[in-house]
């Protein structure tokens, strides 16, 4: 598969994936979506990859959707989330069965999928300038990429509850308070910091870190899949609504929603 908005490489037993699609702040759509499932499979099939790093740009991580484009497929009466949803939901599992460690290193806007996609990685180190938020609430949607299921698991139901349904902003700080951050560190200390870490992993028990994630996986998330399939479903009802075409309008024009609630 030929790249065009990730940046592949491997050194030392460390692979190495950057979303480098700056045009639309590393937008997940489904060009991305396909190349990040392409090269997980090719990282869990080559054993000379020891650890995974993904990263984004100094200004985002990833924005999550792309909503000019889904403004623009809804205009036009061609919008169809559901294929990119189900994808999406398909790089979280391929990250948490994946039997090697995997990190994720942010900076900027972490939005949407792509806060997901960075919690869905087994340890995620921070910039201090890094900006996280479950903004889907803000276009009348419901978190995709397993947000729900991994918030949860992660911080408990309540502060789920407070990220989701407020779409509030949370800093860096904040995220390693609840616990979603391994480690917060100066921008200009990202990269130098998270490939330590990961040069550490590299280092140690793969097999016990292969069996550590399989017993993981078996002991929180053996209903994922079944969890990522009732995703689709409940966000194609909430994209399907007046509330959503709303959000995304609003978004694009720039002007508070007015949500009906239907």
């Amino acid at each position: 598969m030929e790249l065009r908005k990730i940046d592949f490489s491997c050194n030392n037993s460390i692979a190495s994936v950057v979303l480098n699609y700056p045009k639309n702040l590393n937008a997940l759509d489904m060009d991305m979506v396909d190349e990040l499932l392409y090269v997980l499979k090719k990282c869990e099939e080559d054993d000379s990859v020891k650890v995974v790093v993904i990263s984004g740009g100094p200004k985002a991580f990833s924005a999550g959707g792309d909503i000019g484009y889904f403004y623009k497929e809804m205009k036009s009466g061609n919008l169809d989330l559901d294929p990119l949803i189900a994808k999406a939901g398909s790089i979280s599992l391929a990250i948490k069965k994946m039997l090697k460690p995997v990190i994720s290193s942010v900076s900027g806007a972490v939005a949407g999928a792509g806060f997901n996609l960075a919690i869905s990685c087994d340890f995620c180190i921070a910039a201090n300038n890094t900006k996280f938020i479950q903004a889907f609430v803000n276009i009348g949607l419901i978190p995709d990429t397993g947000g729900v299921y991994l918030l949860t698991r992660a911080i408990g139901v309540q502060r789920a509850l407070d990220l989701i349904m407020t779409g509030r902003v949370v800093s860096a700080d904040e995220a390693y308070s609840l616990g979603l951050v391994k480690e917060v560190c100066a921008p200009e200390d990202l990269q130098k910091r998270t490939m330590e870490f990961a040069a550490k992993l590299a280092h140690g028990p793969l097999l016990a870190y292969a069996n550590n994630k399989k017993l993981i996986f078996s002991s929180e998330y053996m209903d994922y899949e079944r969890f990522l399939k009732d995703e689709v479903t409940a966000q194609s009802a909430c994209a399907a609504s007046e509330d959503f075409r709303e959000g995304i309008s609003a978004f694009v024009e720039k002007r508070k929603p007015s949500f009906k609630g239907r």
